[in-house]
This record gives C-alpha cells, sequence and structure tokens, in this order.
C-alpha cells in the first residue's frame, strides 16, 4: 500500500508584494503575523494539491524571525512537504524578500535585491480530512 497524501518534496510558492497599508511599525516595519499569514495562504494550496481539501493548520513547531520585512518589499513565500502520515503534513516553510523599496532614489523607486533575504522561516503541521 502506497504512502497517502502528498509526496514529500511537493513545493508550492506564492509571491506577493507587501503593501504599505501594511506597515505597522516605525521604518515601515511589517508586524511578523502578516508572514504568517502568508504561510498559511501556501499551506492551504498544498493541501489542494496533495490532498484535494484546503485542510487546516495545526499548529507552528518553530518560527524564526531573521530579517525584517518592509512595506514596499516583494515577498516569496515556499512551503514544501516534509512528512506526511494519514492525515498530517509537516511543512517546512521559508519567506524570502526579493525586491525592496529605495526610497532614498525617490518615492516609488524599488530594487530587485541580488541576493534574496531569508526574513522567517518556520516549520508546521497541517491536517487534512480522513480520505
Amino acid at each position: 500500500m502506497s504512502e497517502p497524501g502528498p509526496p514529500p518534496g511537493l513545493t508550492v510558492t506564492h509571491r506577493r508584494y507587501v503593501p504599505y497599508s501594511h506597515a505597522h511599525y516605525g521604518g515601515s516595519l511589517v508586524d511578523g503575523a502578516y508572514v504568517l499569514g502568508l504561510f498559511g495562504d501556501v499551506a492551504t494550496e498544498v493541501c489542494i494539491q496533495g490532498d484535494g481539501d484546503e485542510g487546516l493548520f495545526a499548529a507552528y513547531s518553530d518560527v524564526q524571525f531573521r530579517a525584517p520585512v518592509r512595506a514596499g518589499d516583494v515577498l516569496e513565500v515556499t512551503a514544501v512537504v516534509t512528512r506526511a502520515g494519514r492525515r498530517s503534513r509537516e511543512l517546512s516553510f521559508e519567506a524570502r524578500v526579493v525586491c525592496r523599496a529605495d526610497p532614498e532614489r525617490g518615492p516609488s523607486a524599488a530594487r530587485v535585491l541580488l541576493e534574496p533575504l531569508t526574513a522567517v522561516t518556520a516549520t508546521g503541521t497541517v491536517v487534512v480530512p480522513a480520505g
């Protein structure tokens, strides 16, 4: 009998522009919950692709805020299935800043980062209905 659910290694990536309306702190900083919401979005797509169901987020076992996320950033958010059980799936998450506003050059200036900046990493578990 084959292992149920998505295969380990299934990867989903989304890109999102961080609007200035989400700046919550000085320096146009965005709170960490914003990125956790994006992790939920990629986890939902993982569940849809692997199980045909949106699933439910059960828990984070690790979250690391490694660099600031700012309004005007473009984030690349990835989820990778690291383990698939009967109903649970363990996912590895990473949010990278790939573009950043550059207000010193002008009010709408931005630049593509030569090396993406890892902003947040996490490990989490989602569950899907018994099938």
